[in-house]
């Protein structure tokens, strides 16, 4: 399947050439970081507990219709998926505010909206994915209005479905970030989500099931994925 070819290399993925010019596997490892790679550390079972997450997920964002460039999972820790050409731009949507959030605005932590707030950031850690409007978008020409309006709505689409999964379960999804692609002419949702990409607070104790655990050393990070899995259902190959 795959030709060993190194494509590229993130913080927590690896990404390899497979002998499919339009696939790739998707490795993902047990490296964690926090604050635009500052600091990090490998957590053991991770890279297989969010390939398996991101694989649950994926495939139920398609069964609702939402393209994803998710294929097959291949092992505990690699999944096949479509070659994107990615487009530079995050798309963050939040229910409740915090994070980065909270700090810009200078506003309550777990404040209610009234409605999904939906943002943009330029995916560049050298300037720490500052946040831009679609006016860059359009004017840098990172994607086309059409195709802003496709990821808006299918970002928002997204929030409906997995809001509602994760209350089924418990959890308050507070707010997530997804990055989309070019496939064949069509935006296709690509990346991962994971608890690395996502805030999840327990509906009854207000617990952090997240990153958030490891940024802000709260410990159990492996600890509060795997819960979120098997609440969901999931059971984690080693």
């Amino acid at each position: 399947m795959t030709d060993g070819t190194l494509l590229y290399q993130g913080k927590a993925k690896s990404a390899y050439l497979t002998d499919d010019p339009d696939a790739l596997v998707l490795a993902f490892r047990d490296d964690t970081s926090a604050f635009d790679g500052e600091i990090i550390e490998q957590l053991a079972h991770k890279g297989a507990i969010n390939n398996q997450f991101n694989a649950y997920i994926m495939t139920l964002l398609q069964d609702a219709g939402i393209e994803t460039h998710f294929i097959r999972r291949l092992s505990s820790t690699e999944s096949l998926v479509k070659r994107l050409e990615m487009i530079p731009v995050e798309c963050v949507v939040r229910n409740r505010a915090a994070g980065s959030l909270v700090k810009r605005l200078g506003i309550e932590p777990g404040l209610h909206f009234t409605e999904p707030l939906f943002e943009l950031f330029l995916k560049n850690d050298a300037l720490h994915d500052p946040m831009v409007t679609e006016h860059h978008v359009r004017a840098f020409g990172w994607a086309t209005p059409a195709e802003l309006d496709t990821m808006m709505k299918l970002s928002l689409r997204t929030n409906t479905i997995l809001t509602q999964r994760f209350s089924e379960i418990g959890l308050d999804l507070i707010d997530f970030k997804l990055e989309f692609g070019r496939f064949q002419g069509r935006i296709v949702l690509g990346d991962e989500f994971s608890p690395d990409g996502c805030r999840l607070w327990d509906q009854a104790t207000g617990e952090k099931m997240d990153k958030d655990r490891f940024r802000q050393k709260l410990g159990g990070v492996i600890e509060a994925y795997a819960d979120v899995a098997r609440r969901l259902g999931i059971v984690i190959e080693s």
